[in-house]
């Protein structure tokens, strides 16, 4: 019997039946699927018929070809290292044995390119830059609780006790109304230029609170500076995304978490001790100085790429900024906001008034969203980012941590007041330890999503030691020692700065450098939202659960309790029912911390939602970058 013939030595005039086949090998590294065409024989094939399973297949699937492929006949032996190294570069492929490069940035390499450039840590420039950014962030983060302990103060001056909520909530609405419009104004126009035009507006607002004359003009001021904050939220991330490349960008980033939490108890003591020992109106000229000096640092410091000068007719600027848009989504932000401001305290949530509202409220925001959908080349909230699902699950992110964390920053320090009788200033004191471990946990945070490379991990953890925090807040009791409440809060605020930068960051490494604006004044916008909401929310639960506790104790007038305010009860509320009184108020502020828990589990739900992506520099483009950038220091 003959020995048999290979199929590489076979002529043509020998062979009954030939059939091609495609035969697919895969690169030993990436394992992509490398194509090519073999010559495979057999006699006994008959016209039509299919190769039988028992023959012996080259490694890959075999599938048989209909149209004619020039064949190239398969090795008799596996290829070699060197071979299939060769076959990936024959592909543009990186061999094994190269390091991992990690998905390149939505940003574009030139974008990467002169954050490299400007990351320049050794020189003085570079952190006066960085120092005046964060100042006016801080200044502005300060301005929402700096009044809280001055309005007594105010009110006496101005004779005005029926414009204290007004205080508040005009500083808010503008700011809420207006923040997403400076995603838009960033997107087009000059960075710095825009920048400084914002903490200028934020200071001329600071300006005529200081030097109001009546209430009315306050509360202008005050809105003219929650304009002027909207900017400079959005500008101070826009100023460092390209000063810092994004894989060092959370230690920054995490700056911004630190900023709103030491905020939030410094503000009331700041308004206190100035309100006590000299003007209240020093909380406002406090702003001028500081803002002048971070102005000045910036306007000849910031260096970053400038946009491209167009000379486009007004009308074209007009429609860059959403006219239509902005003419429904203002009045809605201005009717949701002063029926959260008014509900359960000014007016009942049933009156006519907060009906027509929430009304007004829906039918502004379908007419928004409509424009939106019609209007894509110049909509304020393109469809195309908000249907992203990181930016969508960032965004709701960021509206229940808001939520969450106004929930401890304003009912812990009422808990304090309530049960253990201390002024505000002093309850702000007591909450310190929740401001201190949020700034610890957004350092170990911004640490270790800088050394691994992805911030999900931060993300998901952020809710679950809320949760935990928030429900040990629903045990206290007046009798609870410092102890225990110290823990609680330390739980609360540490899961709080896991989880306030990791949003942002996640924007950052997902969305293309023209929707980054955008995504970043969604973010802040969504977390002021959750906070204005739920403050209300927490609000009525506890008018709720008051009245319903103290209705039944006889000669007690339950509503008067509630409108006294926890400082006061021992005004209103007879000695022989102080107990029961205290009892009632730390029922009904522990369940707002009910509340929160819930908010951290659907935050948890949202945060498992938001794609693993690497923020990893390339290592061969980093050495690269990171050569040039040190020749730039020594020159």
């Amino acid at each position: 019997m003959p020995a048999p013939t290979s199929s590489s030595s076979l002529r043509p005039a020998t062979i009954k039946r030939r059939r091609r086949f495609l035969s697919v090998d895969y690169c030993p590294t990436t394992r992509i699927p490398a194509v090519r065409c073999s010559l495979q024989t057999d006699a006994r094939l008959g016209s039509g018929s299919l190769p039988s399973p028992n023959l012996a297949r080259q490694p890959g699937s075999v599938f048989p070809i209909i149209h004619t492929v020039h064949s190239i006949p398969t090795p008799a032996h596996p290829p070699r290292k060197e071979e299939k190294q060769q076959q990936c570069q024959d592909r543009q492929i990186q061999p094994s044995d190269e390091p991992e490069v990690e998905t390149p940035s939505p940003q574009g390499p030139a974008f990467e390119q002169e954050a490299s450039e400007n990351y320049k840590p050794k020189t003085l420039k570079f952190w006066l830059i960085i120092a005046s950014v964060f100042a006016a962030m801080f200044l502005v983060a300060l301005d929402r609780t700096i009044i809280s302990t001055a309005i007594p103060q105010i009110t006496n001056e101005f004779h005005s006790l029926g414009d204290i909520g007004w205080y508040g909530s005009a500083y808010m609405l503008t700011t809420a109304a207006f923040q997403l419009i400076f995603g838009r104004i960033y997107r087009f126009y000059d960075l710095r230029k825009t920048f400084l035009a914002c903490i200028l507006l934020f200071e001329v607002g600071s300006a005529v609170c200081g030097a109001a004359p009546s209430s009315v003009a306050f509360i202008i001021g005050r809105a003219i500076a929650g304009i002027g904050s909207a900017g400079i939220m959005t500008g101070s991330m826009m100023s460092v995304i390209p000063m810092v490349p994004l894989h060092k960008r959370p230690m920054f980033q995490s700056m911004f978490g630190m900023v709103f939490g030491v905020s939030s108890v410094a503000g009331p003591l700041i308004g206190g001790a100035f309100a006590g020992r000299a003007t209240w109106r020093w909380c406002f000229y406090m702003n001028l100085p500081i803002g002048a000096v971070a102005s000045v640092f910036l306007l000849f410091f910031l260096d970053v790429s400038k946009k491209p000068h167009e000379s486009v007719p007004i009308s074209k600027h007009i429609t860059r900024l959403d006219p239509l848009g902005t003419l429904f989504f203002v009045p809605s932000m201005i009717c949701l906001i002063l029926a959260l401001q008014w509900g359960g305290s000014t007016y009942s949530w049933s009156n006519w008034r907060l009906i027509l509202l929430f009304i007004l409220f829906g039918l502004t925001s379908i007419a928004f969203a409509v424009v939106q959908g019609m209007m894509p080349d110049t909509a304020t909230i393109p469809f195309r980012v908000i249907k992203q699902r990181t930016m969508l699950a960032c965004a709701w992110v960021m509206f229940f941590i808001g939520g969450t964390m106004m929930l401890a920053v304003y009912y812990i320090p009422l808990w304090f007041q309530a049960t253990k009788g201390i002024d505000p200033v002093k309850s702000g004191i007591y909450t310190i330890p929740l401001v201190l471990s949020l700034v610890v946990a957004s350092i170990i945070s911004a640490a270790f999503t800088q050394r691994i490379g992805y911030y999900v991990p931060s993300m998901i953890v952020c809710p679950c030691i809320m949760a935990v925090g928030e429900g040990l807040l629903t045990t206290l009791k007046p009798s609870t020692g410092s102890s225990h409440w110290i823990a609680y809060q330390f739980l609360v605020g540490f899961g709080v700065g896991l989880g306030m930068q990791t949003a942002g960051l996640a924007v950052q490494a997902t969305l293309p450098k023209e929707d980054i604006p955008t995504g970043i004044s969604i973010t802040f916008f969504m977390q002021q939202l959750g906070g204005a909401v739920f403050v209300s929310v927490g609000q009525t639960i506890l008018s709720g659960r008051l009245v319903d506790h103290l209705s039944g104790i006889p000669g007690l007038d339950a509503k008067a309790v509630v409108n006294t305010g926890a400082t006061d009860l021992h005004k209103v509320v007879p000695a022989k029912y102080m107990g029961q009184v205290l009892s009632a108020y730390n029922y009904a502020i522990t369940r707002i911390f009910f509340a929160a828990v819930a908010l951290s589990v659907v935050q948890l739900l949202c945060a498992l939602c938001v794609e693993w992506k690497s923020i990893k520099k390339d290592k061969k483009a980093g050495s690269a970058q990171d050569g040039q950038q040190q020749k730039s220091e020594e020159s």
